[in-house]
């Protein structure tokens, strides 16, 4: 009998959370296990479930880039009504599936904000005769409260509730005390997996140029491609680089590609193309663009975990520009250990200008892509697949 697994997640800004656990529950499920995925952010149009039984939750997001407040599909605050919604649908889900393997992503770590429906469920997942194995699965940096008495919460939620919290990270790139101090407190918890690199990303090849490239800078090929995830929060980053162009030393020479995510503001696609000089081409985002990694020159990007997870998986040369508006540090820490690792350039996001990222665009082409043994561990969503499945495997006896 297949194992059932229940993942829930919810993003608010962007949809790296998502999309990372919409590649977990997909590796899962070709090992044969039966996936269900509780989304909680805003509806995820067109993208192909597969085997995974995916149930959209009531809908919420991030007003802004605070996560102070969070609206309805409407951009109204919610409420208690939206709440008891929220509660009801979780705990049918769960009733109804029945998972051997519960897991929650960023929570208890994160996501405080749903523990009105999460702390519920885990009291429910406990009360059951045969308890399911319960794991929280968290990226490689976390952005922790500092006020003490949340953060006692969240250690002692993940002692009480959890049997492992996954780090989809590589301790000696990244090691969550990097952004977590107090993770050595709940160390017998922790389990590393690598990152979860994106599905048919392979290093780039040395001599085919990536559609709509080009050969001939110092032997670099392809195209230089700018990309802002999601897009809730890149339109900046997308705006300078079609100033950058012109100021990035032999990269001029080369045709930039700019990809706007579903998440931008509406007007910013045809903005963008109606500005872009010769040599700059503006389109949607595309379901292909690991693979387009693979035979680009250098990639321009922000830092959010899928990203540079992209890059690494490509051996791609990259310049970071860190998303840090409202005090977010997760990706200046992120962009800075890659940096201090030697796999890309990083711009501070307060420093981003035409000439700051023309300039490091320049300095990362004349460098060659680095060695294979200096990236992180990438096999994170087989290596988290296989732990799960020998691990129920192990409690079934």
């Amino acid at each position: 009998m297949a194992d059932r697994i229940l993942i829930h997640v919810q993003h608010l800004l962007g949809i790296g959370h998502l999309r990372r656990m919409q590649r977990l529950a997909r590796t899962l499920a070709a090992r044969g296990a039966r996936v269900m995925l509780l989304s909680g952010g805003m509806p995820d149009t067109g993208h192909d479930h597969g085997a995974v039984a995916f149930v959209q939750l009531p809908p919420v997001r991030a007003r802004d880039a605070t996560f102070a407040e969070l609206v309805d599909m409407q951009g109204q605050p919610v409420g208690a009504a939206w709440r008891a919604a929220r509660q009801a649908a979780v705990r049918e889900c769960f009733e109804h599936f029945a998972p051997d393997c519960l897991i929650t992503e960023l929570f208890p770590l994160g996501r405080r904000k749903f523990a009105f429906e999460l702390l519920p469920l885990l009291e429910q997942a406990h009360k059951r005769q045969q308890r399911p194995l319960i794991l929280a699965s968290v990226r490689d940096v976390l952005v922790p409260p500092t006020d003490p008495a949340r953060i006692a919460d969240m250690l002692g939620w993940a002692a009480r509730y959890y049997d492992r919290i996954l780090v989809h990270g590589d301790a000696r790139f990244l090691p969550l005390e990097t952004s977590f101090p107090q993770a050595w407190k709940i160390s017998r918890l922790l389990h590393y997996t690598g990152y979860l690199a994106g599905e048919g990303v392979a290093p780039r090849p040395e001599t085919v140029p990536e559609e709509g490239g080009t050969q001939g800078v110092q032997g670099v090929q392809g195209a230089v491609l700018v990309s802002a995830g999601g897009g809730a929060v890149g339109a900046r980053l997308l705006r300078t680089a079609l100033h950058a162009r012109g100021l990035s030393g032999p990269a001029a020479a080369l045709p930039w590609r700019l990809f706007v995510g579903p998440h931008a503001a509406r007007d910013l696609l045809p903005d963008l193309r109606a500005a872009a000089p010769a040599g700059v081409t503006v389109e949607p985002n595309r379901p292909d663009f690991p693979a387009l990694l693979r035979g680009a020159a250098l990639s321009i990007s922000q830092a959010g975990y899928n990203t540079v997870t992209e890059i690494f998986a490509a051996r791609q040369r990259a310049v970071l520009v860190p998303f840090s508006e409202a005090r977010e540090s997760e990706q200046t820490l992120r962009a800075a250990a890659a940096a201090r690792h030697g796999l890309a350039a990083c711009v501070a996001e307060d420093r981003l200008s035409a000439e700051t990222l023309g300039w490091a665009v320049a300095d990362a082409l004349a460098k060659p892509v680095p060695p294979a043994q200096d990236y992180p561990a990438l096999s994170g969503a087989d290596q988290t697949a296989d732990w799960i499945l020998q691990t129920l495997a192990g409690r079934h006896g």
